[in-house]
């Protein structure tokens, strides 16, 4: 089999460590035959580490796209660039996953499905907490029906104090929002994929820019005031078309104790589930309460490697997910299939995400229309 050609569009961090370490794992099934920043210096700097022989660097990502030979490119920009470089890869012929959110706004990320569509060409997003062990676990025990209807669930992405002040992530401008656009996400998009259900009837929500002047403590360094320009926290809830609801919590910065990366919580009528923090060694853990013999009964591993995989390691998220999330990528592309994420499920993540902001804003809730798109939520009643 041929490996496939991948482009990168963005050599930052979270690209290296999360996308390019990934393909140097599978590098049995594709070559990086391209990268293409802004920052022309870390490109190349990227192509001598990871790029495969005659691999180019580039400033402009269209000139990388003029390459025939490109099967898939991968998007790892701020999220204002996401869409432009989607939709151009897309139009050039190229598959393309792109890192999360799918957009900084609902406009944006309505063009990269309309593209992906007419193009006929392949488009996912990066939401590796899909492929955490105790996610893809947890997702086959909701696929048996263990858990019974789905009803009410919880999905959580709370910090103390974990504001990032690097890059992009307080420019308004660059990301479109704060810890909901950049962590909500995740736990959005775990929640709505656990229960299947992404026929939202309404959203309500509450979003806060508080603590922009209370740098203190903050786990990476203070950030300066001015430039924090997002919210700090949001909250949502949102009921779905069959009377099912969410309640969802982000946070970098909240006066709170019990603090939680991104997961879900999720209660069914024969039993429910939850994923945790682990420890140290297993940062993700997961338990299912049900009754056995007429008595309540929690399940949880001893040890996460129990269940059926041998490669859990302190570096979950940000090694073995991306590891699997690539390998069911390749498959979609090599064996004409569908990904793991649709891009119809992200875009409807992104519809809610913004209906919490819009929510904000007025007052008042936010309708979805039976095709899923939202409507004004001033002619509600």
């Amino acid at each position: 089999m041929d490996k496939l050609r991948v482009g990168l569009i963005g050599c930052g961090d979270v690209a290296e460590k999360k996308q390019m370490e990934a393909m140097r794992f599978h590098s049995d099934r594709c070559l990086m035959v391209g990268f293409a920043d802004v920052n022309l210096a870390r490109a190349e700097a990227m192509k001598a580490k990871y790029g495969a022989e005659n691999a180019v660097a580039v400033s402009d990502y269209r000139k990388m796209l003029e390459d025939k030979n490109i099967d898939v490119v991968h998007v790892q920009t701020p999220n204002a660039f996401h869409a432009n470089a989607t939709n151009d890869a897309l139009e050039a012929g190229k598959h393309v996953m792109c890192e999360k959110p799918m957009a900084h706004n609902i406009e944006a990320a309505k063009s990269m499905v309309e593209t992906a569509k007419r193009t006929g060409k392949k488009l996912s997003i990066s939401y590796q907490y899909r492929f955490r062990e105790d996610s893809q676990l947890l997702k086959h025990v909701c696929e048996r029906g263990e858990l019974g209807e789905i009803y009410y669930a919880k999905a959580q992405a709370i910090g103390r104090k974990r504001v990032p002040t690097w890059g992009q992530f307080l420019n308004q401008k660059a990301q479109g929002g704060g810890p909901l656009i950049d962590l909500g996400t995740h736990a959005l998009d775990l929640t709505m994929w656990f229960m299947d259900n992404y026929d939202v009837d309404y959203v309500m929500g509450s979003s806060y820019h508080k603590l922009k002047d209370y740098p203190q403590g903050n786990l990476h360094g203070h950030w300066e005031s001015e430039k924090f320009e997002v919210e700090d926290s949001a909250f949502g809830f949102i009921r779905m078309k069959n009377g099912a609801t969410i309640a969802l919590e982000s946070s970098w910065a909240l006066n709170i104790l019990d603090v939680c990366p991104a997961s879900a919580t999720l209660c069914g009528t024969k039993g429910g589930a939850e994923q945790r923090k682990g420890d140290d060694l297993h940062p993700f853990s997961w338990a299912i309460n049900t009754v056995k013999n007429d008595r309540m009964y929690t399940v949880s591993p001893d040890h996460p490697s129990h269940y059926g995989n041998e490669f859990a390691s302190p570096n979950e998220l940000f090694v073995e997910a991306p590891r699997r999330e690539l390998a069911t990528w390749f498959d979609a592309i090599t064996n004409n299939t569908a990904p793991v994420v649709l891009p119809e499920q992200a875009l409807t993540v992104s519809l809610v995400l913004d209906a919490i902001y819009r929510s904000s804003e007025s007052g008042q809730p936010v309708y979805f229309s039976g095709n899923g798109t939202q409507e004004s939520a001033a002619n509600e009643g």
